[in-house]
């Protein structure tokens, strides 16, 4: 069992938005007692050989909650993602709430810093989040008492956010047909993902758990929520009778022979940002692409 303050009987309203260009899932997390919300993992559209950035996902959240008479707390972000750009800040312009991520995040500032040669004017203590979260912290959502799990393996700066009987694992877990996220990325080790998870399913068996990214593995349609219970049974990296020692050996193995996320270069310069872009000396949006620098 777990240490963390585990609330079976608190029940959230989840609405999940699928975002197909980048396989993400987003969701909409309500108190049950209030019009209080959150946002877990929002996604800002980029066509990115056009450089051109859009709002349509966006603003489907926004109409959401706008069209339900909601009240948005807080903006979730599980990890910096590289495949897809948080909509953070333009979602927070409109509606208001606090954007928050694990603490580790200065990890991947100091890393990536250094890759996209970011000069001394980019802060990297984590001051462009409103809140930083370490392991075990809790905050509200309306009456709901939400709690963050360091998860890391996938990036340093994962957690797992749990509100109630329901846990957004980010990447760290796919459904159970999926497996798991990969461990290479800088600041990554399959050792320590494997770890993470057990860390999630230690939680009860009936809690429910969404995923951040389905990208229906043999053509089944695109599915978004399991539980712990089912992750231990099925889950084909992690499952019963899995050790650490055969989830590292596949894992290692298996990112060896994956290609880079399709927009890892933008998603990276904007999502430890807390979405924001960056700009040139002129103060112009601008995005760079360091050579063999990944």
């Amino acid at each position: 069992m777990t240490n963390y303050p585990v609330n079976m009987d608190l029940i959230p309203e989840v609405k999940a938005f699928f975002d197909p260009a980048t396989w993400t899932i987003s969701y909409i997390v309500k108190d049950p007692s209030s019009t209080s919300c959150a946002i877990i993992d929002s996604v800002m559209d980029i066509d990115y050989a056009a450089g051109r950035i859009t709002y349509e996902h966006a603003d489907e959240l926004i109409n959401y909650i706008e069209t339900n008479g909601l009240k948005l707390e807080w903006l979730i972000e599980t990890h910096v993602h590289a495949d897809h750009l948080s909509a953070a800040p333009y979602i927070q312009n409109k509606l208001g709430g606090k954007i928050g991520i694990g603490k580790n995040i200065t990890i991947v500032q100091d890393v990536f810093g250094k890759v996209f040669n970011e000069g001394t004017e980019f802060q990297r203590d984590g001051s462009q989040f409103d809140a930083l979260f370490e392991d075990g912290d809790t905050y509200m959502i309306g009456n709901m008492q939400a709690f963050a799990m360091h998860t890391p393996g996938h990036t340093p700066a994962c957690m797992t956010h749990v509100v109630g009987n329901a846990g957004f694992v980010g990447d760290t877990l796919f459904m159970p047909d999926g497996g798991s996220a990969r461990a290479d990325f800088p600041g990554g080790d399959a050792g320590i993902l494997f770890d993470s998870i057990q860390k999630v399913l230690a939680l009860p068996e009936e809690t429910r758990l969404f995923m951040c990214h389905d990208y229906g593995p043999n053509g089944r349609d695109i599915e978004w929520e399991t539980t712990v219970g089912d992750e231990k049974k099925h889950n084909i990296h992690v499952g019963e009778g899995k050790t650490k020692e055969d989830f590292v050996k596949f894992r290692t193995e298996r990112d060896a022979q994956l290609d880079m996320p399709r927009l890892i270069i933008p998603s990276l310069q904007v999502n430890m940002r807390a979405g924001e872009i960056p700009t040139d000396k002129d103060g112009r949006p601008m995005l760079k692409v360091p050579v063999n620098g990944i």
